[in-house]
C-alpha cells in the first residue's frame, strides 16, 4: 500500500478510549502489525505508519521480508538441526503463522515459550498458547531489559529444559533496545544458561543501505516515545560474538537461505531490494565451551 493509502486510513473510525491497550499514541507492536497487514492497530499507529512510509517506502516490504526470514530460520532449525525448544522474545502481536505454528508444522512435539511485556501482546496471549497436542507453549510477561526475569520465570522453566538446546529468537527486537540498556550484555545473559548446540536467531534494522530513510524513521519512532537504535553490520555482528554463524552468515533477510518456491514476500531473491528491506539477519550456534 502507498503512503497516500495509509494516510487515507488514518482518520477512519473513532479512537477507542485510553487504556493500557491504547494510550492514544503510536506503539511499535501495533505499527508492526499494520505493516504486516494486520488489524490490531489504532489511529495513532496508522498516523505514525503514514509518516514512516513517506520516509521509508519499503517498510512494509521490510516487515514482511523479515517475517519470512523468521519462518525459514525456525523451519530450518526444526527440520535440519533437530531443535525442539524455542524461546521467542519480543513476540509482538500474533500474526499467523506464529513461531510455534512453524516449528510444530515440522516437529509437533516442539516446545515454545514467548516473552513480551506488552499488555497488547498479553491480550492476545491465548492465540500464542494454541499448541499442537504433542507440543507445548507458554507466555512470559517480562521485559527483555531484565533477562533474568525471563530466564527464571516458572512459565519458562516448566516448559523448556535449558540443559538441552534451545533456539533463542530475537527478531526485529534489538533495534528497540538503546545502547544505554546494554543490548550486547542482554544477549549474552540470555545465551549464558542455554546448552551448547543452542542457536541465536536475530534480525535488526540497519542504516547501511538507505541511511537517510532509516534514520528519519528512527526519529519518527522517537517522537512517539519509542526508544531504539539502528545498527551497522559491524554492530550487528557483535551480537554473535563467541557463536558459530550458520551459512551464509550475516546477510540481508531475502538472501538468507531463500526459498523461491515459498509464497511469503521476500522468500526469493529477485522480488525486493536491499534498500527496501534494510535489515541484517543471522543464525548462529552456541559451541561447546
Amino acid at each position: 500500500m502507498t503512503a497516500q493509502g495509509v494516510a487515507a486510513q488514518t482518520g477512519s473510525g473513532p479512537e477507542p478510549p485510553s487504556s493500557p491497550l491504547n494510550q492514544g499514541r503510536p506503539h511499535s507492536a501495533r505499527m508492526y502489525d499494520y505493516f504486516l497487514g494486520g488489524k490490531d492497530n489504532y489511529v495513532a499507529d496508522r498516523q505514525a505508519a503514514a509518516k514512516v512510509l513517506t520516509m521509508w517506502p519499503g517498510v512494509m516490504i521490510a516487515a514482511r521480508t523479515n517475517r519470512a526470514f523468521m519462518h525459514r530460520a525456525i523451519r530450518y532449525l526444526a527440520a535440519e538441526r533437530g531443535i525442539r525448544q524455542f524461546l521467542d522474545i519480543g513476540t509482538g502481536i500474533p500474526t499467523s503463522p506464529n513461531l510455534h505454528e512453524v516449528a510444530q508444522s515440522v516437529a509437533p512435539d516442539a516446545r515454545v515459550v514467548y516473552a513480551d511485556n506488552d499488555p497488547i501482546v498479553l491480550a492476545h496471549a491465548q492465540t500464542l498458547l494454541s499448541s499442537h497436542p504433542r507440543g507445548r507453549t507458554a507466555y512470559v510477561d517480562a521485559n527483555v531489559a531484565e533477562p533474568d526475569t525471563i530466564l527464571n520465570a516458572p512459565e519458562l522453566t516448566e516448559v523448556l529444559d535449558l540443559s538441552q538446546p534451545v533456539a533463542l529468537s530475537l527478531c526485529a527486537l534489538l533495534h528497540f533496545v538503546p545502547d544505554e540498556w546494554d543490548p550486547y550484555g542482554i544477549v549474552q545473559r540470555l545465551l549464558e544458561p542455554l546448552a551448547p548446540g543452542s542457536y541465536l536467531v536475530l534480525s535488526h534494522i540497519t542504516p547501511d543501505f538507505d541511511p537517510e530513510a532509516t534514520q528519519r524513521t528512527v526519529q519518527i519512532y522517537h517522537s512517539g516515545g519509542i526508544p531504539g537504535k539502528i545498527r551497522t553490520k559491524a554492530e550487528v555482528e557483535r551480537f554473535f560474538t563467541g557463536l558459530e554463524l550458520v551459512e551464509p552468515g550475516i546477510e540481508v533477510p531475502h538472501r538468507w537461505r531463500p526459498d523461491p518456491a515459498a509464497a511469503d514476500p521476500g522468500s526469493g531473491t529477485g522480488d525486493v531490494t536491499d534498500e527496501e528491506v534494510s535489515f541484517w539477519v543471522g543464525v548462529a550456534r552456541k559451541p561447546a565451551s
